[in-house]
């Protein structure tokens, strides 16, 4: 008896040949301007899309100057900043004060090389996809602290120390996190993961989805966890000392993560670009973009926390639950060699309610004393 599934619906009519249009460096090259258009095109959205809806999250406006509704106000934007002149600081490194913007970007841009829009059409369909997520968006950090080293500015330096204390600590709650998903899916393939979603990740790894969203927030520095850029403390942190251009890829970078995470968290967690009706491309674009306002309205809702309070949390709170929910998630699957089903979606909800209230409890995540 076949059960009807409704993700499955337009699945086969989705599917394209891993060479599609027929050839390979052709493949390659759609693929590329593809990627270009669609990354470029959604941080243009993006940056309109944050400003509006953190506008009505603190009851103001937002752009509505600069064209109808304001929707031309990054636009405008671009331009201006391509007019700024270009300042080095007179003590700092030319050579790596040009080099940083680059060494931030291009690992960002190469995350996508791997992201399915629907099934088939991504640049390069690795078996180990989440490898290569995992090891370039790594390199970004490198960028961060040229840029900080380059600029000979004390508060840069500060951002930048911060930033790899930052990105190391939550690297390792946010890879235990992904390995709950490779399990339960039984591959490193992103296309392989999103078609073995017959039941949504978020469902079935619910703990699991708190502790890598979390982990990604402060992976792009995302409010609570902006102390890279802490104006109050640090003056904007490690780009403090960029202008024009430069300044303007580091804001790229930004958006750039931000996009990726959303495309990220919709491949392994909400079932990519499956759904009824809809073509897959549309499911993908309309579930990034959800995510992402998800990003925005805790920007716009909880307030920057400390430092201590930022390492406590990765180290006292994300990390031990992620070794939890990895060891829950090995025992599920050794009980059910047959794979979850809907049932199990409940005892997981319970448990992740149980451990989150628990573990607040339990931990101080650096409320007392300052922890150093």
């Amino acid at each position: 008896m076949t059960v009807f599934n409704p993700l499955t619906v337009n699945y086969h009519l989705a599917a394209l040949a891993p060479d599609w249009p027929g050839n390979y460096w052709a493949h390659w090259a759609v693929f590329a301007v593809v990627i270009l258009v669609f990354v470029l095109g959604m941080v243009m959205g993006f940056i309109y899309l944050e400003r509006r809806w953190v506008g009505r999250i603190q009851i103001r406006l937002g752009p509505n100057r600069v064209g109808p509704f304001g929707i031309l106000q990054p636009v405008a934007d671009a331009l201006k900043i391509l007019l700024k002149e270009d300042i080095i600081p007179a003590k700092g490194d030319k050579w790596v004060h040009w080099w940083a913007p680059v060494v931030a970007f291009v690992p960002v841009l190469m995350i996508f090389a791997v992201i399915p829009f629907q099934d088939g059409a991504l640049l390069a369909d690795l078996n180990i996809g989440i490898l290569y997520i995992a090891a370039v968006s790594s390199v970004s950090v490198v960028g961060v602290f040229m840029a900080a080293w380059a600029c000979n500015n004390k508060f840069s330096l500060i951002g930048a120390m911060r930033a790899v204390a930052q990105i190391v600590s939550y690297e390792i709650p946010l890879g235990l996190s992904i390995i709950g998903v490779v399990l339960v899916a039984g591959s490193l393939s992103l296309n392989q993961i999103v078609t073995s979603q017959n039941i949504p990740f978020i469902l079935l790894q619910p703990l699991g989805f708190i502790i890598f969203f979390a982990s990604a927030c402060a992976e792009m520095n995302r409010t609570p966890f902006d102390l890279l850029e802490a104006e109050s403390e640090i003056v904007d942190g490690y780009h403090v000392e960029y202008s024009g251009m430069k300044f303007a890829v580091f804001y790229l970078v930004e958006y750039m993560e931000a996009l990726a995470i959303s495309a990220i968290i919709t491949t392994l967690f909400l079932s990519g670009w499956r759904g009824p009706l809809l073509p897959p491309f549309l499911w993908f674009l309309g579930k990034v973009i959800l995510v992402f306002m998800f990003i925005v309205w805790v920007r716009g809702t909880i307030p920057r926390i400390r430092v201590d309070q930022l390492m406590a949390f990765a180290w006292k709170g994300l990390l031990p639950l992620s070794l939890l929910n990895l060891f829950i998630t090995g025992i599920e699957i050794i009980a059910l060699p047959g794979g979850l089903s809907w049932p199990i979606i409940f005892l997981n909800l319970a448990i992740m309610v149980i451990l989150v209230l628990l573990w607040s409890k339990l931990s101080r995540l650096g409320g007392g004393r300052v922890e150093v």
